[in-house]
């Protein structure tokens, strides 16, 4: 029988936790950005697609190399615990560099145009930026064995609340650069990331704790019922 609150955990975790990395200025920014002012705020979604599906293709690469490696406690575990110590370094560089992000400024620094496109430039910018490979090697890889206890359907929630951020977030963004609407205020816009980058520092100390639970055969309350 599905079980409903693991999903939603799972769904719930991911949407912030993507809602964290795509706050963060950064190039997938810089296309959406350019692109909405280019072309509209259709942009946005357009931008927030080319990215989701590397992401997809992403999930789908994890699924195939990691669905025997769920059931290795010492693989589970040591996925688990990269996973967490990323996150919790994601959370510290977030809270740290919070006071002097302005999203303002990344507003107005987005000028000229990429030239290939919202849906294009949005998959290009993804794969073409480190930080989004580490990401996916270890945060990824630790929520795709979570949620491959719950097969499709935790995979799918995990999917989906991940690129849900993403196209909420670049949509925004686009229909404030199309419109030339008032956007977030600096201060709110920092007391949004620091109040994310805390809840990454939570997460991932549950991730190593869980890994460091499956290491040892015991896994966590969270962990032991997925695997029921």
């Amino acid at each position: 029988m599905l079980k409903l609150a693991p999903l939603f955990w799972i769904f719930s975790t991911s949407l912030l936790v993507g809602f964290s990395g795509a706050l963060t200025p950064g190039p997938l920014l810089v296309v959406d950005i350019t692109e909405a002012a280019r072309t509209g705020f259709w942009a946005g979604p357009w931008v927030a697609t080319g990215h989701a599906l590397m992401e997809l293709l992403a999930v789908l690469l994890l699924v195939v190399g990691l669905n025997r490696a769920v059931q290795q406690g010492a693989v589970a575990g040591t996925i688990g615990v990269l996973g967490g110590l990323v996150l919790v370094w994601m959370g510290i560089s977030t809270v740290v560099e919070a006071p002097s992000l302005s999203l303002r400024a990344a507003l107005e620094g987005g000028a000229g145009s990429s030239g290939l496109g919202p849906l294009l430039g949005g998959a290009l910018a993804s794969i073409a930026n480190p930080y989004w490979l580490i990401w996916w090697a270890t945060v990824g890889a630790g929520y795709t064995v979570r949620a491959l206890h719950h097969g499709i359907a935790g995979v799918g929630a995990f999917y989906v609340g991940h690129v849900l951020s993403d196209y909420s977030w670049y949509t925004f963004v686009a229909i404030v650069v199309a419109t030339g609407r008032t956007l977030l205020p600096d201060l709110a816009y920092q007391g949004i990331l620091v109040a994310c980058g805390l809840f990454l520092l939570g997460l991932g100390a549950y991730f190593v704790v869980s890994g460091v639970g499956f290491w040892r055969g015991r896994p966590t309350s969270a962990t032991a019922s997925e695997r029921r």
